[in-house]
């Protein structure tokens, strides 16, 4: 199963939210707080080219925000991708 990536605050309730439908779906989440290190902001800023939170990664497929994360969730394909079942070429 791949790894979730969350770029988040401590305060940003999308970054909960994102949380909790990952985990709903079984992921593991790693979750890396922006608001305590100006090195991890800079890290997701040049990964996603976004200065919002949160920002999620599966594997190294961006796939955005939360509104993105429901519609991969709800489409399927976020279930393909934490299962590894194709690679992030294939999302072109």
């Amino acid at each position: 199963m791949t790894a979730v990536t969350v770029y988040s605050t401590g305060t940003c309730p999308w970054c909960v939210q994102a949380e909790n439908l990952l985990k709903r779906v079984g992921a593991t989440v790693e979750k890396i707080r922006v608001d305590q290190s100006d090195t991890q902001l800079e890290s997701m800023i040049t990964r996603s080219g976004r200065r919002t939170v949160p920002q999620i990664f599966v594997g190294d497929v961006h796939i955005g925000g939360f509104n993105d994360l429901v519609a991969y969730e709800q489409s399927g394909e976020l279930l393909k991708l934490i299962n590894n079942s194709y690679h992030s070429s294939e999302l072109s």
